[in-house]
């Protein structure tokens, strides 16, 4: 099973996730895709892996994280991403085009073909004003255009407000 979880910032999409990774009762691998840095972001991270039981296996990847997936992802065992728009910020932030654009498609051809349970984590940040800043609308536009491929080939997305889910696939 795929399943995309969006929702805005402290929406309780991660919680969500967490709680359907732990209701499995599979093993769960966690990739944290979040990268430190400040002290405030630092806090953050800490906080989200406090959250996390401790058997709960954790990979930080902020890049590569098609490669991850193939290399990691096995049948009776849930992958939890969180969370894709973080990994989107990271790559566009290389300012290589190239690189970004290989690294979303390793992304969106393997993420059907995986084994096991996959449930991706991501901020739904749309439904806003359209900034000033050119880097600032093509990370929008870019998380659009991710979140509507990967729900094409999710088998359930949900969308999460003030903590309350509300699927919308199937």
């Amino acid at each position: 099973m795929k399943e995309l979880i969006l929702g805005g910032a402290r929406s309780g999409k991660s919680r969500l996730a967490e709680q359907r990774a732990g209701a499995t009762q599979q093993d769960v691998l966690y990739i944290a895709t979040a990268q430190a840095y400040d002290d405030e972001m630092n806090e953050r991270i800490a906080r989200h892996q406090n959250d996390r039981p401790p058997h709960w296996q954790t990979l930080e990847e902020p890049l590569y994280l098609g490669r991850a997936l193939q290399e990691n992802a096995k049948q009776g065992q849930v992958i939890l991403v969180d969370c894709l728009t973080l990994w989107l910020s990271n790559l566009l932030c290389m300012d290589d085009p190239s690189f970004f654009e290989t690294e979303k498609k390793s992304l969106l051809e393997c993420y059907r073909q995986l084994p096991g349970q996959l449930i991706l984590v991501s901020n739904e940040v749309g439904q806003g004003i359209v900034p000033d800043n050119a880097l600032a609308r093509r990370f929008i536009d870019e998380a659009g255009w991710l979140h509507q491929s990967l729900a094409a080939q999710s088998d359930q997305v949900t969308f999460v407000t003030a903590g309350l889910a509300q699927q919308l696939k199937p």
